[in-house]
């Protein structure tokens, strides 16, 4: 049975929830990521953006919102609806994409990237270890040098979480935050060092379970 990943956001209305606690430690990041930002143009990209929360919660209030042109990644047909109509209400047509389509796919981000923060939000709980391996190595190809990767995964046992943060630091990121084991969730936020790598056309990067 398929996840019904529009009814899955409902969560996010109960201020208490796991999904709403961990989404404003995101936007947290997000405003902080953009305020040590360099001048100048902003480019965002969004993996598997959903209804677009954290990124629309962010960008109407934030000194940098106007600097920022982002793509958003989403599959689901009514997530995708909600999230254009929140880049609608927030009156951010001209800066923020909605794209309807595989996030997984690298097609999906060409003309995007590198960009200077990259969403992988919601991802790392819902493909196996090996894909999210495999996904980690493909953001120095969506990353610049210099950019950042905010990044959620669950903490239940076996916690994957401290092998996420070696898969990253192998292909030339450094650990810039990390939430506490006891809040049971992660939420990572690593620094790209390296170099960006040309994006690969027609790659998949992952697979949902679900």
């Amino acid at each position: 049975m398929r996840m019904d990943w529009h009814a899955w956001h409902g969560d996010y209305d109960d201020a208490d929830s796991y999904l709403a606690r961990r989404l404003r430690i995101v936007r947290e990041w997000i405003a902080l990521t953009l305020d040590v930002a360099p001048p100048g143009r902003l480019r965002v990209v969004s993996l598997c953006a959903g209804q677009g929360r954290d990124l629309l919660g962010v960008l109407p209030d934030h000194p940098r919102g106007s600097d920022v042109t982002a793509r958003l990644v989403e599959l689901d047909p009514r997530n995708v609806g909600e999230a254009r109509r929140g880049v609608a209400e927030a009156g951010l047509g001209e800066h923020v994409e909605v794209v309807a389509g595989d996030a997984a796919l690298t097609d999906r981000y060409a003309g995007m990237v590198p960009a200077d923060l990259v969403l992988a939000c919601g991802i790392f709980g819902n493909v196996t270890d090996a894909d999210v391996e495999r996904a980690i190595g493909f953001l120095p190809q969506l990353c610049a040098r210099g950019g950042s990767v905010i990044w959620t995964r669950h903490r239940r046992e076996p916690d994957l979480v401290p092998r996420v943060c070696r898969w990253f630091e192998e292909r030339g990121f450094e650990r810039v935050w990390l939430t506490e084991p006891e809040r049971g969730f992660g939420v990572g936020v690593h620094r790209f060092t390296g170099e960006p790598e040309e994006l690969a056309a027609g790659a998949r990067m992952f697979t949902f379970l679900t």
